[in-house]
């Protein structure tokens, strides 16, 4: 009868450290850090696309975004803060010309009037000046939490939060950081995975990569910095 190896006695088998990433957990600490280094070699410069001179602008800008390209809200802004370059000069705008120059966005009534609202209440409770803190932020009209940490991030340097659009929902999940339905689900699971000197550039780098290689339908697997560390149903190519 044939004798059992004893456990020293067996072959150890070497493995890649490809196939050793893949026998870590989704959250493992050298995960992360390895998706964070590949998004820092991919997207060194990552920044906000979205045009803007100062805070106000920004919070303008952001507003316009929703379901609505960066690059056609950079073409709407430059004549409407042309017009009404403050907080105190849209308070007095009317509704119509906001309307007018923002039309191509969509959703025109309803963003005219969250961006007037902001102006009113930026010039009568907050000086003129665009709020510095979440809880201040979060009650200007049109400035719900993703808009809010857009501004802290990008005008005040302020890790409050971690931006999560469509582009940040979806790659979170395919790469298994997070696992929440909502976004507000999945920025509280980002908060806890990622380090906070991470939280605002990851959201800008990984809407790069959106827009660029990871996106809604086919992605470019193939041109992914991270596709080693991918491990997404819908990946249409594998190293």
């Amino acid at each position: 009868m044939p004798t059992r190896k004893s456990p020293a006695a067996r072959k150890t088998v070497k493995r890649s450290p490809g196939q050793a990433r893949q026998l870590r957990g989704p959250l493992a600490p050298e995960r992360v850090a390895a998706i964070l280094k590949a998004l820092d070699e991919a997207y060194p410069n990552a920044e906000c696309a979205l045009h803007h001179r100062t805070p106000w602008e920004l919070l303008v800008a952001t507003i316009l975004s929703a379901q609505c390209t960066d690059a056609r809200v950079n073409m709407v802004t430059p004549e409407l803060f042309r017009r009404f370059p403050t907080p105190a000069a849209m308070v007095k705008a009317g509704l119509p010309e906001i309307e007018d120059l923002i039309r191509t966005t969509g959703f025109f009534h309803n963003k005219a009037k969250s961006i007037q609202g902001a102006a009113k209440k930026i010039t009568e409770d907050f000086n003129g000046q665009v709020p510095e803190t979440l809880a201040e932020l979060i009650t200007v009209p049109g400035a719900a939490r993703k808009t809010a940490n857009v501004v802290l991030g990008v005008s005040f340097g302020k890790a409050e939060g971690v931006v999560v659009d469509t582009h940040v929902f979806r790659i979170a999940r395919r790469l298994e950081l997070a696992k929440g339905d909502t976004p507000q689900e999945v920025e509280r699971e980002l908060m806890r995975v990622l380090p906070r000197d991470h939280w605002i550039r990851f959201a800008h780098q990984v809407i790069h990569h959106g827009r660029q290689v990871c996106v809604a339908r086919n992605p470019k697997c193939d041109k992914c910095h991270l596709e080693t560390l991918c491990r997404s149903k819908d990946k249409t190519w594998e190293s």
